[in-house]
């Protein structure tokens, strides 16, 4: 079955790139098979799908490529969206989420001072918004950072790769593939600056979807496993500038605070 011009710019999104654009409930669309031989693996063996969302398994991908092919939601007025899983909130406790632990690898080299400050910076954006929120910086085991090391909730890894900038994960993904992947690419970024880069992964570790799944947005749909807890936010710093964004730089916004304070408390 040959792909619709729309669809192949879905799969974009499904495949990683940043250059996202199109809509994914068009006609013509592919089977499965073919969606999963186009979807990209990264070089942790972990599906990515959205540009930065990982999929822990096949089954996982299964069910991401049916909601895919579903209706989206519509005539919804409210918007900064968290994850949903079987109907329920996809959140962190209220004892976890004031525990955050992470660690930064030293395989980053020369950049792992960048990307502790840029981690610290993204993880101050919502920290600020919600007093119930900390991300806890574990240096002593930066030397063993990797998904593998128990003594922190996640790790913050290099990767290279084409595909993408930044991926990270929701609380409800296994311990196996709670990282944050980051390419030397996020230097490069023009308007969006490292710390709003990884502010926007941090969205998602704290559960929080891409904002341009909305019926709003007209493109970029993704599934429906979502719940509403703000308006429509065109400038979220989970909505992508390519997406009918109204902002360039992945700012974070009034109405993202607004929402991270609805999900987790002042």
């Amino acid at each position: 079955m040959s792909l619709t011009r729309k669809w192949k710019l879905t799969l974009a999104a499904t495949l990683g790139t940043t250059a996202i654009a199109g809509t994914a409930y068009a006609a013509d669309v592919p089977s499965w098979q073919q969606f999963e031989a186009a979807t990209y693996t990264d070089p942790t063996g972990v599906r990515v799908v959205n540009g930065d969302e990982a999929m822990a398994t096949t089954g996982d991908l299964h069910k991401f490529y049916d909601e895919l092919t579903s209706t989206p939601k519509k005539g919804l007025d409210d918007g900064l969206i968290v994850n949903t899983v079987n109907g329920a909130d996809d959140k962190w406790s209220a004892s976890q989420v004031g525990n955050l632990t992470y660690c930064v690898s030293d395989k980053f080299g020369a950049d792992k001072a960048g990307i502790v400050a840029a981690m610290n910076g993204g993880a101050a954006l919502w920290e600020s918004a919600s007093s119930a929120i900390d991300f806890v910086y574990v240096p002593s085991q930066d030397a063993s950072c990797t998904t593998r090391n128990t003594s922190v909730l996640f790790s913050v890894e290099p990767v290279q790769t084409s595909q993408y900038i930044a991926r990270s994960f929701f609380p409800s993904t296994p311990k196996r593939s709670r990282n944050v992947l980051v390419d030397d690419s996020i230097w490069s970024s023009g308007s969006w600056t490292p710390s709003n880069i990884l502010g926007h992964e941090l969205g998602h570790v704290l559960g929080f979807r891409h904002e341009h799944t909305r019926p709003e947005a007209g493109t970029c749909f993704e599934d429906n496993n979502w719940r509403p807890l703000t308006p429509y936010d065109s400038v979220s710093i989970m909505h992508y500038p390519q997406c009918n964004g109204g902002s360039t730089n992945l700012q974070f916004s009034s109405l993202d605070a607004q929402g991270v304070a609805a999900l987790y408390g002042n």
